[in-house]
């Protein structure tokens, strides 16, 4: 789920403080009940550090949250991000990192050396502090591990999946074209969204 952000929280990113004050707004946007939860989101890059995009990936239990990397990625490799920041809550305000946090992350940043994403840090964070993976060191420290390199299988699905999400942008950005064409001929919106299947939001952008 792609997060709304105001012009303020599209800003350059350039340590783990900017990261989180961008991230506890939009932690405090649930209600309290619902902050009982994790969740895990990613925050895209541009090539300036600049945020690009901010996703929710999953929602999980109060202790726990699971993610699988074609999750993490598809939204990266779809908006050409160049880096990307991992970022989960812990409810419990125990900002500890723990074993399976390392894990996920090291095998996170493998998957985005293949495709060409790096994963430049995760934080965990609460309602009042947080925890930087690479203040800490620990990402040099994951990179370095040796662990979680892909196999041949898992390489080849992976090259795949990004292969189909650039096949799916390129369709997607040729339906906006011919939404625009009809626009500009004067087509009826209820037309151009029966011939291109776009929404009438996404034809006002075309």
């Amino acid at each position: 789920m792609n997060v709304r952000l105001t012009a303020g929280q599209k800003k350059t990113i350039l340590n783990g403080y900017d990261v989180y004050s961008v991230m506890k707004q939009i932690l405090l946007r649930q209600n309290k009940i619902r902050r009982a939860q994790e969740y895990f989101w990613v925050v895209g890059l541009k090539a300036n550090n600049t945020i690009l995009f901010i996703e929710l990936v999953a929602i999980g239990a109060q202790n726990t949250v699971n993610v699988s990397p074609p999750d993490i990625f598809r939204m990266g490799i779809y908006k050409l991000a160049v880096r990307m920041i991992l970022v989960h809550n812990h409810p419990s305000g125990n900002l500890n990192i723990s074993q399976p946090d390392k894990d996920i992350t090291d095998r996170l940043i493998k998957v985005g050396k293949l495709v060409k994403i790096e994963v430049l840090d995760h934080l965990i964070i609460t309602e009042t502090g947080f925890t930087s993976f690479k203040d800490k060191g620990i990402m040099d420290e994951l990179r370095k591990s040796g662990f979680y390199e892909l196999v041949e299988k898992e390489s080849e699905q992976m090259k795949a999946f990004k292969l189909q999400i650039e096949k799916d942008k390129v369709r997607n950005e040729e339906r906006y074209t011919i939404a625009k064409r009809m626009k500009d001929e004067g087509y009826d919106i209820d037309t151009i969204k029966k011939l291109t299947g776009l929404n009438k939001r996404e034809i006002g952008k075309a």
